[in-house]
């Protein structure tokens, strides 16, 4: 389980294949299925897959699943596999058949790379190399990255490519320890003994058991066999049987997802289909068999804790003649796993015992990770700075084993600081992330290239965990909003002449400008911003909303109610005109004097002629003032600034006067 920004996430979902029933169940009593927003399953495999019926329709999950196309595909035909082959009464079994057809139409499939996004939680996919369609995923939540493997191998066998290595660096690997500080045998090596113990076994007139899960390592035993077969012309009277009721199914699967295998099948059925075999035949069951010689015989399950490969080991393993291989992996508590142990006698499914006579034989053909890719995998993503990897899927001795391994392996290493957790089942791991919040620019503010001090402005969006700037303009085609604008229009009671409204607006702002609307006198203020009209007895300001707007119709709104609150204001306007020009005639005058009282009158000069400037000296700095324009120049700039204000204070003194 992963949880983060109240986001709950479930990594696969499996039974233990060692128990039955209920007790096979991971710790779903330790959580709320409810609350989970999102479950990804790894691949096939019955301890990563086996529980999801059960989980989808028998508890109040309502997130999302999703699992490969091909994973997908094997799902049903491998957990349908599973109820018939159970060894339980019908009121223990976790689920129905039609629980497992009802879970199908719950399932999402996605391809490799294809990114998907739930409820502000992303997520991806890469091959993992360990059987068909198996993933590894990358979650993304809130800028933190999770990567999880499953199950995964980075060697390439005869079907499968080996597992991808992400390009982006996660803050966290979370990654299986099955096989610990082990090494797996080289392939040849591997494939050289398999190959001779078979021989051995056969050969000494003994039945040959290979106990496989009916997808997966099953595949890859069945390609090596076939060319052995086609390679030895004296074992061509022995039959090799691939005892599974799937069989015709999952070669249909296989043959389908050709493309996610690796280079050499994909050559390969270019001339002849390599899943079409010559040397090995489909055995249903134990009613179609005739046990008369030495044979060889692929069964599953693969950990024979029931089915068809325990009822053969239970029926040949008091001859010493022939011989069991365990090809995979196995879990405490299995019979494959005891048998490992060799023991003198087995207990049967009836209760029995039985001397074990038979060979036991461990060659691992699992296609688990070992302590070398694991290593190698750790330093090929090249995590930034603190490498936080958790690990998982093992058991606790193998898991500290491998801990301490990596520890030493990067120990010398100064630019990683390893961090290695070693949880136990239903123990937390709480890790913390300091994460910076980055918005992406997009639409018409992404479409100049930005420079170092240039502020940008627009609508900061956030969805999901991601924060986007945007203009307002563009927010219908970036997103689900739209903008609209709120038109403001405010009665206010004015009975004063209309010309005396212009005169004091323009005061306020010079563009001010008398216009006709709809057939009414009006007032454009502020290059149009807002607009004054003269209705009966009242003045009516309209302005289009926003916060620049807003205090513009507040400034207009002022001088409105000051106008009508001071009736001294409101005087004829008669002979105004004249006024006006009166004053612009006497100002230049006012300004001079006003020029000498301030700097003294030695200090001040002009020629009064038309177009002439006056000129203030203050210790040895000039300034010059045009009376027109009431521009400055001077390059003092405190004279500048006193001659300036001086000017502007006389003039508007006058012009309210």
């Amino acid at each position: 389980m992963l949880e983060f920004k109240n986001k709950k996430i479930m990594l696969d979902c499996g039974i233990h294949p060692g128990l039955n029933g209920m007790d096979a169940l991971p710790y779903t009593d330790m959580i709320e299925a409810h609350e989970i927003d999102l479950l990804l399953i790894t691949h096939f495999h019955l301890d990563h897959c086996g529980a999801l019926p059960w989980f989808l329709e028998k508890t109040t999950f309502k997130g999302r699943v999703f699992m490969t196309h091909a994973t997908k595909a094997i799902y049903r035909w491998m957990l349908s596999d599973y109820i018939k082959v159970s060894n339980i009464a019908a009121d223990q079994m976790l689920y129905t058949e039609k629980d497992l057809e009802k879970s199908m139409d719950k399932i999402e499939a996605i391809n490799f790379h294809q990114e998907v996004d739930v409820n502000g939680i992303k997520f991806w996919c890469y091959n993992a190399g360990h059987v068909l369609g198996a993933a590894m995923f990358m979650i993304e939540i809130a800028g933190v990255k999770v990567l999880y493997t499953g199950d995964f191998s980075r060697i390439e066998d005869r079907h499968l490519m080996a597992a991808e290595v992400p390009t982006i660096t996660p803050d966290v690997l979370i990654t299986e320890s099955t096989y610990g500080t082990h090494v797996h045998e080289k392939v040849e090596v591997r494939e050289l003994r398999f190959t001779s113990t078979v021989h051995d076994i056969v050969s000494r007139g003994g039945r040959c058991l290979i106990p496989v899960f009916a997808l997966g390592r099953a595949q890859e035993l069945l390609l090596i066999l076939d060319e052995y077969w086609a390679a030895h012309p004296e074992l061509h009277d022995i039959p090799i049987y691939y005892a599974s009721s799937l069989a015709k199914k999952c070669m249909a699967v296989y043959q389908t997802f050709i493309g996610a295998m690796n280079e050499r099948i994909q050559r390969q059925i270019a001339i002849s289909n390599p899943f079409v075999f010559k040397h090995i035949q489909n055995l249903k069951n134990v009613e179609h068999f005739e046990d008369i010689g030495p044979c060889v015989i692929m069964a599953s399950p693969g950990m024979m804790q029931s089915g068809l490969s325990r009822q053969l080991f239970e029926a040949w393993c008091t001859d010493k003649r022939n011989g069991v291989v365990i090809a995979g992996y196995c879990v405490e508590g299995t019979l494959a796993k005891h048998v490992l142990s060799e023991p003198s006698e087995i207990v049967t499914m009836t209760g029995q015992k039985l001397p074990l006579r038979m060979s036991v034989d461990y060659i691992s053909f699992s296609a688990h990770t070992d302590y070398e890719q694991t290593s190698d995998f750790v330093r090929t993503l090249r995590p930034p700075h603190i490498v936080r990897v958790v690990l998982v899927h093992g058991e606790q001795n193998e898991m500290m084993r491998l801990k301490a391994a990596l520890i030493r392996d990067f120990e010398d290493n100064a630019d990683f600081k390893l961090e290695i957790y070693t949880p136990r089942n239903t123990q937390a791991v709480e890790l913390y992330f300091r994460g910076e919040k980055m918005a992406k620019v997009m639409g018409v503010l992404a479409s100049q290239r930005p420079h170092e001090g240039h502020n940008l402005s627009g609508v900061l969006v956030k969805r999901g965990f991601n924060y986007h700037l945007i203009d307002p303009s563009d927010l219908a085609s970036y997103t689900e909003l739209s903008t609209s604008s709120v038109s403001q229009r405010q009665m206010v009671y004015f009975n004063a002449p209309f010309s005396l409204l212009l005169h004091h607006l323009r005061l306020l702002s010079p563009d001010a400008q008398q216009i006709l609307l709809h057939g009414r006198v009006a007032i454009k203020v502020f290059q149009g911003a807002v607009i004054v009209s003269q209705e009966e007895s009242a003045a009516a300001i309209e302005w289009c909303a926003d916060h620049i707007n807003d205090m513009y119709a507040d400034a207009v709104m002022a001088v409105v109610l000051q106008l009508q609150a001071n009736p001294d204001l409101v005087c004829g306007l008669d002979g105004k005109e004249d006024s006006k020009k009166k004053k612009e005639t006497k100002f230049p005058d006012r300004l001079l004097k006003l020029m000498r009282e301030m700097f003294g009158p030695q200090n001040v000069n002009w020629s009064k002629e038309e177009g002439s400037k006056i000129e203030i000296v203050v210790d040895a700095a000039k300034a010059v003032l045009d009376p027109l324009t009431l521009t400055v120049e001077c390059e003092d700039e405190s004279l500048q600034h006193l001659v300036s204000a001086g000017a502007k204070r006389l003039w508007t003194a006058l012009q309210s006067c």
